[in-house]
């Protein structure tokens, strides 16, 4: 019965900053149940979860990494995540494969940005959280500070499970004591404030507790503490050392006797339908009885295998030469091979029950986030979305030998298909082909695995910003396109009112033509023709976004009306009420944070305000730095890394964020306004 099995699987992510020791964390894990003979180090390049040559080579995590391990006779699925900002899909992609999330903390540095980032969302992807405190034992540590400042950033939720002694070199758990002292904190004190929260989820254990003065049991106390974390009530902090192994084990028999089985942890976030949709009835007991439900989080384009799709079984059970859907598809596809995850290694199983993590491979019908079942009565089943980033550094590419563009496209799809936050787009007004991702050590990633994967050279340059056109006002636009040349004319006649809309709402296309002025059959070809005008710009050649197209009247021609002239007389149109109706320039903004030494603030603060930066706040970080905060415009970004290079001796880094589109000053729309060259808009 898969219920039983699935009660004894746990599904762990493990995220947080840069170099806090997540992948080192997992070496240890392995080795402390008998996964490895000897713990790899990033150091020398040969650990489980970072095996690609290029994260070898860059030294840190470029992608998640699955592995299992066994304790207890239970089965701990991890994912050991990238921690850097300009990797963060990867991260977020694992927020849902997982029921718990292990945010680890270096002692060393304390929170930092990503810290922040993966604990807001963990929580509202509604997991539960447990807070790892790593690299205890290095020398001249605060960890009363760090605590504290855990608490007051987190909330009074967080709470000591276990507490570190004898300088580090050992850590007691604190539900099965209640006296000693630690490195930094009285473990009375410690055991009696989680209890007094692990009570309050049990009205009767609290009174019994209240009244009779002694402590509940740890097994009275484990569906207090589940309960805990599933509300966010209860956010566990744990200390342990990799290097060492200090806490290692108080942190595995934390995952397998606390941390939530998929039975027991918050329900996927599954809907039926658009999103926003009711959630789906999710059975919160796995049966064999019910069909399959899993979800794709990961694809890897494997060079050996090709396409590996990696998901999270959530319901029922998924066996080798099962027949399953992907998505909407109406074809099935045969589960040849079914694989469960070690790093790079594919290990082949029979069958995989709720809560586990599995692979298969070529399947060309799987995409990043699709849902796979074997049932039409669940083709339309979705997860919430994650909330990913979205890609605002730049990079144009080309190749350097000609005869290589098909190739070229072909490997972006493959980078596309696998990244989530990586796109491509196609820039028809320059004919640049631009590669963007969430900042310059993320691009710098997939074109180091262009060359030395697919051996393709290229040639790089600054790309063009993505500038928007947009309207502030009202107008309307009429166009008569009539032509005769002997033989069937061409006639299409097209009256339209563009409006604005809210920014960031796109565009709306209505038709309220009344009595068959335009004929129905003619509608698809006025909307495309809008399109293309709005695909073109008006104003300096850019798309044009947050307007309604409205189409109110026109003509046809009982034999010349033909769809090619309703086209070309709604785009004229369009393009004429948009020329009316005081279309403007967006730039895109995005948000900035910097860290570098404190002595390079004064000239950080000064260089972002000279490239039409704003400062919005700075925050003192462990080890001499400095995090500034800003927004300015991506225009301005095209050479910062070597500005920031030159400012900080090399010492700084950076992430950026999307923020908004603004407009542009009417100096800057001028000068893209003369550049662009529309075509004659006379009417025929």
């Amino acid at each position: 019965m898969s219920l039983n099995l699935s009660s004894k699987i746990r599904a762990v992510a493990l995220v947080g900053h840069g170099a806090v020791g997540k992948t080192t964390l997992v070496e240890s894990l392995l080795a402390a149940t008998g996964g490895l003979s000897s713990r790899g180090t990033v150091e020398k390049g040969n650990t489980v979860c970072d095996f690609d040559p290029i994260e070898k080579q860059l030294g840190h995590s470029l992608q998640s990494a699955v592995v299992s391990l066994t304790s207890a006779d239970t089965r701990v699925h991890l994912i050991d995540t990238p921690g850097y900002p300009d990797f963060a899909g990867q991260a977020i992609g694992a927020l849902a494969a997982t029921d718990t999330a292990l945010i680890v903390i270096s002692a060393q540095t304390g929170i930092e940005l990503m810290t922040e980032r993966m604990f807001t969302l963990a929580g509202e992807r509604g997991l539960c959280r447990m807070i790892v405190i790593n690299k205890i034992d290095t020398d001249n540590l605060n960890l009363g500070a760090l605590v504290d400042e855990i608490r007051e950033r987190f909330g009074k939720q967080c709470l000591l499970l276990d507490l570190p002694t004898k300088h580090a070199q050992e850590v007691v758990e604190l539900l099965g004591h209640a006296d000693g002292d630690s490195d930094f904190a009285s473990v009375s004190a410690a055991h009696r404030a989680l209890i007094d929260q692990l009570v309050e989820e049990d009205d009767e254990l609290m009174a019994r507790y209240l009244e009779e003065g002694t402590d509940p049991t740890e097994q009275e106390l484990h569906a207090p503490f589940e309960a805990a974390l599933r509300a966010g009530h209860l956010i566990p902090i744990l200390f342990v050392s990799a290097k060492t192994g200090a806490g290692v084990p108080q942190l595995l028999n934390a995952l397998v006797k606390l941390a939530p089985n998929p039975a027991e942890g918050n329900p996927p976030p599954f809907y039926k339908g658009e999103p926003g949709a009711e959630p789906v009835a999710f059975a919160a007991q796995p049966d064999d009885a019910l069909h399959v439900l899993a979800h794709v989080f990961k694809v890897v384009m494997d060079p050996f295998i090709g396409k590996v799709c990696v998901f999270r079984v959530h319901q029922g059970t998924i066996r080798r030469d099962a027949q399953l859907f992907a998505g909407s598809a109406k074809k099935a596809f045969k589960v040849n091979h079914l694989y469960r995850l070690q790093g790079k290694d594919y290990v082949e199983v029979d069958a995989l029950v709720p809560g586990d993590i599995g692979a298969v491979a070529k399947v060309d019908e799987i995409e990043f986030d699709s849902v796979l079942h074997d049932s039409h009565d669940e083709d339309h089943i979705h997860l919430k979305p994650l909330a990913f980033p979205q890609p605002m550094q730049g990079l144009a590419v080309q190749t350097q030998r000609k005869g290589d563009e098909q190739r070229l496209f072909e490997i972006l799809h493959k980078l596309e298909l696998e990244d989530p936050c990586f796109k491509v787009e196609r820039l028809p007004g320059t004919n640049e082909t631009v590669i963007r991702g969430l900042g310059d050590m993320h691009l710098r990633a997939k074109m180091l695995r262009m060359q030395q994967q697919f051996k393709l050279e290229l040639d790089t340059s600054e790309p063009q910003i993505a500038y928007r056109e947009t309207i502030v006002g009202q107008a309307e636009g009429h166009c008569r396109h009539k032509k005769q040349s002997g033989g069937a004319g061409q006639f299409g006649e097209v009256m339209l009112r563009v409006e604005p809309l809210e920014r960031g709402a796109g565009f709306v296309f209505e038709d309220v033509v009344k009595g068959g002025a335009i004929p129905g059959v003619f509608m698809a070809a006025v909307e495309k023709g809008v399109h293309q005008a709005l695909a073109e710009g008006a104003v300096a050649g850019f798309p044009l976004h947050d307007l309604r197209v409205t189409v109110f009247d026109g003509k046809t021609h009982a034999v010349d009306g033909k769809e090619v002239a309703f086209v070309a007389a709604a785009r004229k149109a369009t393009l004429l009420a948009v020329r009316a109706a005081k279309p403007v320039v967006l730039e895109p903004l995005v948000n900035i944070e910097v860290v570098a030494p404190e002595t390079s603030i004064g000239d950080l603060t000064g260089d972002l305000a000279s490239k039409r930066g704003h400062i919005t706040g700075t925050q003192p970080r462990p080890m001499g730095t400095v995090a500034i905060s800003g927004q300015m415009p991506l225009a301005e970004l095209g050479d910062y890394q070597s500005r920031l290079k030159s400012l900080t001796g090399g010492q700084g880094s950076y992430s950026l964020a999307f923020s908004h589109y603004a407009q542009v000053s009417t100096e800057t729309q001028a000068k893209l306004a003369s550049a662009f060259k529309p075509d004659n808009l006379a009417d025929d």
